[in-house]
């Protein structure tokens, strides 16, 4: 089903989904004066109903919320309209979420705290369809920790989110994988 674009003025707008209410009411009010019109959305129940309401150009989404994870969010998002640019922020990020979310439909992933130049330009790459455009970093090699914490993302995303099989299957004990995925990701 497409959203009717005739109930909103000819500016640009945003769905920002996101459960820290500070993040997403700052990236709101920068949108707003770049012209846009922006809605934030605190939680995944309410998200579908309103992009399909809004009828937004771009949504944001995050990918850790407290009921439900953005990726299960994207494929109904996808749903509602084909055309909208989905990009996945998240504080996050591994090799293994970026792939699984593009895998079920977004169509960028950007690490938090992505400002709004970076988002903007994220967007409008895609919509010119340039991702080439993109500066392509110096390769560097990633630090021991990194690749350790990329790795048990990647069987922990495997197995569905459940710490105990990833434990398993790492061979090492539930609650030292709980204290691992605690942590935040080490720098490349």
């Amino acid at each position: 089903m497409q959203p009717n674009p005739a109930n909103r003025d000819l500016a640009p707008a945003v769905a920002v989904i996101d459960d820290d209410e500070v993040y997403r009411d700052r990236l709101c009010r920068a949108f707003e004066t770049r012209g846009w019109e922006a809605r934030g959305i605190g939680d995944t129940a309410a998200a579908c109903a309103i992009v399909q309401e809004l009828g937004p150009d771009l949504v944001l989404v995050d990918l850790r919320m407290p009921e439900a994870s953005g990726l299960d969010l994207i494929p109904s998002l996808r749903r509602i309209d084909d055309s909208m640019c989905i990009i996945v922020l998240t504080g996050y990020g591994s090799i293994a979420t970026a792939l699984e979310a593009l895998k079920r439909g977004a169509d960028h992933y950007l690490s938090k705290p992505a400002d709004i130049e970076q988002i903007i330009g994220a967007y409008e790459r895609l919509r010119r369809g340039d991702p080439a455009d993109t500066p392509s970093p110096a390769p560097t090699v990633p630090s021991l920790a990194r690749v350790e914490w990329e790795h048990i993302q990647r069987v922990l995303s495997d197995c569905g989110g459940n710490i105990s099989l990833a434990a398993k299957l790492l061979g090492i004990h539930r609650r030292s994988l709980q204290r691992k995925l605690w942590k935040y990701p080490p720098s490349r």
